[in-house]
């Protein structure tokens, strides 16, 4: 999925609750929004897996995407020719945060 279009997933739900970005994610309508959904579930888990938080104190202090790598495929065309397609991918990170008192 290109950085783009989970950039424009991400910048709604940036400094949110955790459970308000799950809302959010749930009912937004693009497809990026899945790989994020369970990206934050993730985060959430290892939060109180490895440190004992609870879920409903955090919320996004930080999340980025970077470009990654290029897919490179080709389309078959005419008399033999390949047309090249480029899919790109990125790399999401998520910091989660306990909410202040």
């Amino acid at each position: 999925m290109s950085p783009h279009k989970v950039r424009r997933v991400i910048s709604q739900i940036r400094g949110r609750s955790y459970e308000q970005a799950l809302m959010i994610l749930e009912f937004m309508p693009y497809r990026a929004c899945n790989p994020i959904l369970q990206l934050l579930s993730s985060a959430a888990a290892n939060a109180n897996h490895n440190f004992g938080l609870s879920k409903t104190n955090l919320f996004i202090n930080e999340i980025q995407v970077d470009k990654g790598t290029f897919f490179k495929r080709f389309q078959p065309r005419a008399q033999g020719r390949g047309y090249p397609i480029h899919k790109p991918t990125c790399h999401i990170t998520i910091v989660l945060n306990i909410l202040p008192k």
